[in-house]
């Protein structure tokens, strides 16, 4: 079953274009991960904060990447990262054209 994993923490920036250019080679690197159908990147300048909404194929997955990148996060320093797992509607979700619904898998 298809889950979203919500991820958020503190950070000082970069923003904008600054963090597209800046980790590009990690947005990249992230479709490689086991499970990992998209990610939606988010920032916020003015509350300091980012993170991310990603669709995992399943729970199992969507732990692991979240284990590792709160490491990897916390090897850089940040601190106060927090993760949330959600199991997705999919009745619901297709109302709202939810278009990873399209899979067959799902």
């Amino acid at each position: 079953m298809a889950v979203i994993l919500q991820v958020d923490f503190p950070s000082q920036g970069p923003f904008g274009e600054s963090m597209s250019q800046a980790y590009k080679e990690l947005a990249e690197s992230i479709n490689l991960e086991a499970g990992m159908i998209w990610k939606i990147w988010t920032e916020n300048s003015q509350t300091q904060e980012a993170g991310g909404i990603y669709l995992f194929d399943n729970a199992a997955n969507a732990e692991r990447y979240l284990k590792m990148h709160t490491a990897r996060l916390e090897s850089f320093g940040v601190k106060n990262i927090r993760g949330k797992i959600f199991e997705v509607n999919a009745a619901l979700s297709a109302i709202n054209q939810a278009d990873f619904l399209s899979r067959s898998s799902f």
